[in-house]
């Protein structure tokens, strides 16, 4: 049982909306064992020493470069750390896997291609693959000696998968399938040795298989990227290929089970390389404003500048808070269990915390990106500084393991699905709200003096905008809500900054508890910054959510419990953001 597994009861997805959580119970960074930060610094260290030094070679497409870096990779661990050991893996929990994501993330190209290798292409293997491709591949695959993709995309399905047109067919002596069709957008596919195709068995039957490149495999010619251009991205045409009937994964029809959750994993994955990406971008542009000289001094003296690194580590910090809280959930509720299959389903579980994070994470790192290249100033534009590279490399996050609309969308609806299935109790609390906001009580006074507890009650309120919008919709919409794109995603967005609001407050509560409030100061200057944010994005987000749904008196009503909701006391967020910076500006690095 993992560290994380002991200290908590499993919370069940979607529930911070409805329940409050404690400090003592949510896992954060501090929590990480001897051996996580001991795998965190091998990563680290492996990419700033071997991959960093050689990305120019990486972005000429030097694919022996690529394989040989993999296989180093595979030496230290890094791909069999979610391997079983009885397949040659070191079998490690999930917050191993997303140290090693994290700190790979330090080089775009290199974590896109070790993403799909130990991610996509690796996990539905694991999770649905035959006893006989399991002993087959895992092995190889551990020891780097195997390169993987995953093929899902197609020229006219990439967020509508289940529109593939790729076929599969049983061969006449029934011991393998036939595959024909053209996939897109193929991770490590100018080199990869086995790929996870999805197909359409008899031109219906959404599955999935384990092809081998052979004849019959054929990459096409490599993508002309905007960024990650150290990784090789390709088409791949299937022309009567062959799968033996082993390397069929899970069932026949049942192909969406294994791309759909896969995808759960990848999220949370991909938003741990986000923060490894922008931890170093806020250092390198860090280190950049000390040593750059304006009008006679450091630009990182300058008030604009202090305030770009301040909100840059903010969005950092908070990022990785989410990430740690959802993956220790995660954590506790596979801890009981060895079945891959009973794990699938747990992680299944926070599948709308999964596209939280994704979402959120990849937004923060083009924030961060984005503000490096403008605190680099006509430097930011050159390719001969890190800005340039670090700006085009992190917009793919965006559109990576389903497209931050697509993960919006799946936000509430999944949410809405636990609900209306009785799983969670979001419609009766929502209920509830309605009643309280058509028939308002006066309220005694809030009496409540603890740490950050004006933050912590704008987060309770920030949950009752977020059920307010959602329960207005379901109750307008109903089953047709699925076509209200445009509500969806501002509903999603409210219950992102909910979410964020939330793993802040109670990251630095923690922090306090444990080091002491003048130890944890810079951190509740960047929750405290954050909420107070927070809190007007989700003003105005739920104005336009509401009108859209509402009008005439009942908006009135909606709108009138909006302000309650979202009543703020503004704080001082420019002198707060320059406490933050000067921490990393004296200390000349990103830095806790």
């Amino acid at each position: 049982m993992s560290a994380v597994a002991e200290q908590k009861a499993v919370v069940k997805g979607g529930a911070f909306l409805i329940e409050e959580h404690t400090p003592e119970d949510t896992f954060t960074p501090e929590d990480f064992t001897e051996e996580h930060r001991m795998i965190a610094e091998t990563t680290r260290q492996f990419v700033d020493n071997e991959v960093v030094p050689r990305i120019d070679e990486l972005e000429n497409h030097d694919w022996k470069l690529a394989r040989d870096l993999v296989k180093q990779a595979a030496d230290l661990g890094l791909i069999g750390a979610n391997i079983p050991e009885e397949y040659g893996g070191l079998g490690l929990d999930q917050t191993s896997s997303a140290l090693i994501g994290e700190n790979i993330g330090r080089s775009a190209s290199f974590a896109t291609t070790l993403g799909a290798e130990s991610g996509i292409g690796l996990l539905p293997i694991i999770y649905f693959g035959t006893e006989a491709a399991k002993k087959k591949y895992l092995p190889r695959i551990a020891s780097g000696e195997l390169i993987t993709a995953y093929a899902l995309t197609e020229a006219g399905s990439g967020s509508d998968a289940m529109a593939a047109k790729a076929t599969a067919k049983l061969s006449a002596d029934g011991t393998h399938y036939v595959l024909n069709g053209e996939k897109m957008f193929i991770t490590n596919g100018g080199f990869a040795d086995i790929f996870i195709v999805f197909a359409k068995v008899d031109g219906d039957k959404f599955s999935a298989f384990i092809v081998e490149r052979q004849d019959g495999v054929t990459p096409g010619a490599e993508e002309h990227k905007m960024g990650i251009k150290g990784s090789s991205t390709t088409p791949l045409v299937l022309s009567d290929a062959t799968a033996p009937i082993e390397n069929l994964l899970g069932e026949i029809g049942k192909g969406h089970k294994i791309a759909f959750n896969i995808l759960n994993i990848g999220r949370f994955k991909l938003g741990a390389m986000c923060i490894g990406g922008m931890k170093l971008m806020v250092h390198e542009a860090t280190r950049y404003a000390n040593e750059r000289q304006q009008f006679g001094k450091s630009i990182s003296t300058f008030g604009a500048i202090k305030g770009k690194l301040g909100e840059m580590a903010i969005r950092t910090w908070v990022g990785e808070s989410m990430i740690y809280r959802t993956l220790g959930m995660i954590e506790t509720a596979i801890s009981d269990t060895t079945d891959p299959d009973a794990k699938l389903r747990a992680i299944e579980e926070y599948s709308a915390e999964c596209s939280i994070i994704k979402v959120a994470l990849s937004e923060y790192c083009d924030f961060v990106a984005d503000e490096m290249v403008q605190i680099y100033g006509g430097y930011g534009y050159s390719a001969d500084y890190p800005a340039e590279r670090a700006y085009r490399d992190s917009r793919i996050n965006r559109i990576f393991e389903g497209t931050n609309e697509i993960n919006r969308m799946l936000i509430p609806g999944r949410l809405m699905k636990s609900a209306l299935s009785g799983h969670l109790a979001l419609l009766p609390a929502a209920q509830g709200l309605m009643d309280e906001i058509l028939s308002p009580q006066l309220g005694g006074f809030d009496d409540d003096e603890g740490l950050l507890a004006a933050e912590q009650k704008l987060a309770q309120n920030a949950k009752k905008v977020a059920l307010m919008t959602l329960g207005t919709a379901a109750q307008k919409f109903m089953l047709k809500l699925g076509d209200q794109q445009e509500i969806l995603l501002g509903i999603a967005d409210i219950i992102m900054d909910t979410y964020a609001m939330e793993s802040a407050i109670l990251r630095a509560r923690k922090l306090s508890a444990s080091a002491g409030e003048a130890a944890a100061a810079r951190y509740l200057d960047m929750t405290r910054v954050f909420c107070n944010d927070a809190v007007q994005r989700i003003d105005s987000r739920a104005k336009n959510t509401l009108a859209a749904m509402a009008e005439g008196d009942e908006l009135r009503t909606l709108l009138a419990a909006l302000r309650r909701f979202t009543k703020l006391t503004p704080m001082n967020t420019v002198a707060a953001r320059q406490r933050i910076a000067n921490v990393m500006i004296e200390a000349n690095k990103w830095t806790y």
